[in-house]
């Protein structure tokens, strides 16, 4: 039988990345912003500041595992495309959206985006060894820190024009309300610093990211009941009971990865990363290995959504590696066969559904637009890559 580790090394080469190579746009630069659920291309769609910045992490991470140079030129050109069209020349920082020919749409500056700017530069730099990026990403993050960083509150704050003033976030709310502070950005900004970290250790940046890990742990982690909290006003108070298992499963491995990166010793923050992934596993796991979507209150949306099935197996086996407990193989393997037959789209030129129903149909809905990128299941490939201690233990 084929080891897990040989297969997603087959599903991310033959599969996710040619899936993305075949849409550079030559053009006017980065990639076709629409691929829909009949797999018609939109050469004329809007092109994301965000998944401008995912795809550069993955081909520059994607190089760096297998020494492919045709990721590496991907990566360059990708880098291009971010640094002349995203970033923002006049006032800083990366735009939400721009047209397909690169020109810029939307011109709202979001602190989550700024974060996947650091996080790919630094990705770009560790493989490319261009300064220019890393001076880029470092560009960026003392950006994230003077303008989108509330101190009075310790938080880190979500939408601003493009002249950085202030603005409601619109962009990374839901449920009918607007958060002053997200889970959701908190996170990101640790993914980012914690890469940022590996090619940049500077002492100013591992405070920052202790302070990140304080807020998590302090703010947003729920000790009652080992969730973390979505959404919150401006002293912290929880807005509306969310669950969001994609995001809390996915927290535990970043916050583990942020804790061996800049070696802190805090017990709270270990214990933290193992209760989060006995929660979402207690709580959040169908009998098909899935794991469902989020819970509001009471009701349950059990659909199945790509990125959390993704996250879900590098958290699990995560979990796997802290506490040696089986489950979390079990888990991790569930997730990686719910994946094998619902998920990864077979149809040709396909890549993967966004998402599927409760009876494994597909729902019919893009398969790349502003959020659908290679970053989520691409990383996936890419964690279960690079573990490899105890992989072989059981096969796909």
């Amino acid at each position: 039988m084929i080891k897990l580790k040989e297969e997603v090394t087959r599903e991310l080469t033959e599969h996710i990345l040619p899936f993305w190579l075949k849409l550079q746009d030559k053009e006017y630069g980065g990639l076709y912003g629409l691929v829909d659920y009949d797999l018609t291309v939109n050469e004329e769609a809007d092109k994301s500041g965000i998944v401008t910045a995912r795809f550069l992490w993955t081909f520059s991470a994607a190089y760096r595992a297998t020494g492919n140079p045709e990721y590496l030129e991907a990566a360059k050109k990708l880098f291009r495309f971010l640094k002349e069209k995203v970033f923002d020349q006049e006032f800083s920082g990366l735009y939400w959206l721009l047209d397909y020919k690169g020109d810029p749409k939307d011109t709202r500056k979001h602190v989550y985006t700024q974060t996947f700017g650091v996080y790919s530069c630094s990705e770009y730099f560790m493989a490319s060894k261009d300064e220019e990026a890393l001076e880029l990403a470092k560009t960026i993050y003392f950006l994230i820190e003077e303008k989108g960083f509330n101190r009075e509150i310790n938080a880190y704050c979500e939408e601003f024009d493009r002249e950085w003033n202030d603005m409601p976030n619109q962009m990374l709310s839901g449920n009918g309300i607007l958060a002053d502070i997200t889970m959701n950005t908190h996170i990101h900004v640790l993914e980012a610093y914690t890469n940022l970290y590996k090619a940049w250790p500077a002492p100013e940046l591992q405070e920052r990211i202790e302070n990140l890990l304080h807020i998590l742990h302090d703010n947003i982690y729920i000790q009652e009941t080992k969730f973390l909290g979505v959404f919150f006003d401006k002293n912290w108070n929880n807005l509306i009971d969310v669950k969001s298992f994609g995001h809390d499963i996915e927290a535990s491995w970043l916050i583990d990865e942020a804790i061996q990166t800049i070696a802190i010793e805090n017990p709270a923050y270990n214990q933290m990363v193992i209760d989060i992934a006995y929660n979402i596993a207690d709580c959040a796991i169908e009998e098909d290995g899935s794991l469902v979507n989020e819970q509001v209150g009471n009701e349950i949306d059990r659909t199945r959504v790509w990125w959390v099935q993704a996250e879900a197996a590098v958290g699990f086996y995560n979990a796997y590696e802290r506490t040696g407990d089986e489950r979390f193989l079990k888990l991790t393997k569930g997730l990686w066969d719910y994946m094998k037959s619902y998920l990864i789209d077979k149809r040709e030129n396909g890549e993967w559904y966004s998402a599927v129903n409760p009876d494994g149909q597909p729902q019919k809905i893009n398969i790349a637009d502003s959020w659908k990128a290679s970053y989520h299941n691409g990383r996936f490939c890419l964690e279960f890559m690079k573990r490899t201690r105890t992989i072989e233990r059981f096969s796909g």
